[in-house]
C-alpha cells in the first residue's frame, strides 16, 4: 500500500535491520524513504534529503550527526525515535520541521513527542513559526536568534509593510517575504564542468533566471548530481546565495525522463541539469529547458 506523505520535503528513515516493521510504521505514517543503517548513511541522508528519522539510541545518533551539522539553516531537521514507538525526539531542527513530524507521529503511531525548543516549551511562538504561518521566508535568519529570545517573554508586534518602501533595520527586526501569490518556487538544476568557478556559477544563474523571468528570491533551492559533491564552485555558489544544495543520486536520476540528450550520458547519467531539477521539483514541471551558458547548463523546474 502506498504511503501517504504528510511531511513537506524528502523524508529519510535511518534504522537497522531489525528495525523494518518500525521503519514501515513510520513510513505508512508520514512517507519517506526507508534506509538501512550503515557507515556512510547519515552523510548521504544529510545531503540528499530534507528531514531524517533515526529509529536507534539517541548517544549513537548524537555521534554520527555532530561531524555533519553545520547550522539550522543548512543541517536537515533530525528526530529520534525508538524501536518501539515510545518517544519521538526532535534532536535538531525543532523549528524547522522537526517539531512538527514528531507531533504528526503522536497523532498517527502514538509517539510521544519530547519537545525542548525554549518557545514550544513556553507555549510560546518562535519568529520560523510565526513565518510558516504567513508562507513567509526569512531573509535575514541570524535575526531569529535575538527575536527567539525576546518572544520567550513578550509578544513582539507582526507589521505589513507594502513598497515602495525603503526600510532600516537593526539586529532585533526580522524580515519575512511572503511567497508570491502568483509565482511557486523553483529549484534550478545545475550541471557544470569540472572545477568551474564560483563566478561563472553565479553569471550563468543570473542569466537563467533572467531569460525565465525569475529571480532570486523565487528559487528554493540548487540541484544538481552527487559526483559533483566536492565542485567547489558549485558550493560556494550556493552558500553565495543562501541557497540549499541539493545532490541527486544516479537512481533517481534515472527514475526521471527528461525531454533533453545530455552530454553526462557519458559518465553513465542520463542528464544532470532538467532531471535534478525535477527530481527536487514539487510539481515535477518543467520551468525551461537546460541551456547552456559557458560551462554551466541550467534547467528550471516547480
Amino acid at each position: 500500500m502506498e504511503s501517504e506523505q504528510l511531511i513537506e520535503g524528502k523524508v529519510a528513515i535511518i534504522g537497522f535491520e531489525h528495525d523494518f516493521g518500525t521503519a514501515t510504521k513510520i513510513q505508512e505514517a508520514i512517507g519517506g524513504e526507508i534506509l538501512v543503517y550503515d557507515k556512510g548513511v547519515f552523510e548521504r541522508a544529510f545531503k540528499q534529503f530534507d528531514i531524517v528519522v533515526a529509529i536507534m539510541a539517541t548517544g549513537i545518533v548524537v555521534r554520527k550527526v555532530a561531524p555533519l551539522v553545520k547550522d539550522k539553516w543548512e543541517s536537515p531537521p533530525v528526530v529520534v525515535v525508538d524501536n518501539g514507538l515510545n518517544f519521538a525526539i526532535p534532536l535538531l531542527g525543532g523549528h524547522h520541521g522537526g517539531n512538527r513530524l514528531a507531533r504528526r507521529l503522536w497523532e498517527k503511531i502514538g509517539c510521544l513527542p519530547v519537545i525542548t525548543t525554549a518557545t514550544e516549551v513556553k507555549g510560546r511562538i518562535s519568529v520560523e513559526g510565526i513565518a510558516e504561518k504567513l508562507k513567509a521566508n526569512i531573509l535575514n535568519k541570524s535575526s531569529t536568534k535575538n527575536l527567539n529570545v525576546i518572544l520567550l517573554e513578550e509578544d513582539v508586534p507582526v507589521l505589513e509593510i507594502r513598497g515602495p518602501k525603503i526600510v532600516v533595520i537593526d539586529e532585533k527586526v526580522s524580515i519575512l517575504k511572503k511567497e508570491s501569490s502568483d509565482r511557486e518556487s523553483i529549484v534550478l538544476g545545475i550541471g557544470a564542468r569540472k572545477n568551474v568557478t564560483k563566478e561563472e556559477v553565479l553569471e550563468a544563474i543570473s542569466e537563467a533566471l533572467k531569460l525565465s523571468g525569475f529571480d532570486r528570491g523565487d528559487v528554493k533551492e540548487i540541484a544538481t548530481a552527487d559526483i559533483k559533491q566536492e565542485e567547489k564552485g558549485l558550493l560556494e555558489a550556493a552558500s553565495y546565495l543562501s541557497k540549499k544544495l541539493s545532490f541527486v543520486s544516479p537512481e533517481e536520476i534515472d527514475g526521471v525522463k527528461a525531454p533533453s540528450k545530455s552530454k553526462a550520458e557519458l559518465v553513465g547519467l542520463k542528464g544532470v541539469a532538467e532531471p535534478c531539477a525535477l527530481v527536487r521539483s514539487s510539481e515535477k514541471k518543467l520551468l525551461m529547458r537546460k541551456k547552456v551558458f559557458g560551462r554551466v547548463t541550467v534547467a528550471i523546474a516547480r
